[in-house]
């Protein structure tokens, strides 16, 4: 939709712009606390099941991702003092409008999964899902933004993430692709700043 593209755009942009001196600011405090890049870069499936790497803050410390699994579960000790901080508020995120102004992401669309879970995506799923570009927030995450402490309880967080919590935001990513629309783009970032606020 080249209405929502240019939404897209015009919000990235002026995103960067405004939260340039807040970007600064979590740049130092990463660089402080831990070595290591600023960002944490990782492929992701996007729009018609192209690859790209996603921007975020970095929140864990350097090549934690290699020191345990894709999910982060609980109290993960690879998370770093600030980086539990940016994750509570998702401030980590905010780098996607990056990605956004590039044209890799949408604000708004089913988050961008790593290949090794989205080939476990039922067929049809898979294509609807894949279908539009994947979004800094959509419906499941809003009704799933506490799920590493969900997560943090199970015996085995991946087998319950990809048994449980997948197929359910799945549900809600194929809901938002069948009934997308730009008011409805607006309604999902108005309940995701009051979530992340509250």
């Amino acid at each position: 939709m080249l209405i929502k593209r240019l939404f897209d755009l015009v919000a990235s942009a002026a995103g960067l712009l405004v939260l340039a001196p807040v970007f600064a600011v979590i740049a130092i405090v990463i660089k402080r606390e831990s070595a290591g890049p600023v960002f944490f870069r990782q492929e992701r499936v996007g729009l018609h099941g192209r690859t790209f790497r996603i921007h975020k803050f970095r929140t864990m410390v350097t090549s934690g991702e290699g020191r345990g699994p894709l999910i982060t579960v609980g109290a993960d000790r690879r998370i770093t003092r600030s980086g539990a901080f940016l994750r509570k508020y998702k401030l980590d995120e905010l780098a996607q409008l990056i990605d956004v102004f590039i044209g890799s992401m949408s604000l708004v669309g089913p988050r961008p999964e790593v290949p090794k879970y989205v080939a476990l995506y039922p067929a049809g799923i898979r294509e609807t899902v894949l279908s539009v570009r994947p979004g800094i927030t959509d419906l499941a995450s809003i009704e799933y933004r506490d799920e590493n402490a969900l997560l943090g309880q199970s015996q085995d967080p991946e087998r319950t993430y990809i048994e449980e919590v997948m197929p359910a935001k799945l549900r809600y990513c194929v809901e938002y692709v069948h009934g997308r629309s730009l008011w409805l783009d607006l309604r999902i970032i108005y309940r995701t700043v009051v979530a992340v606020l509250s």
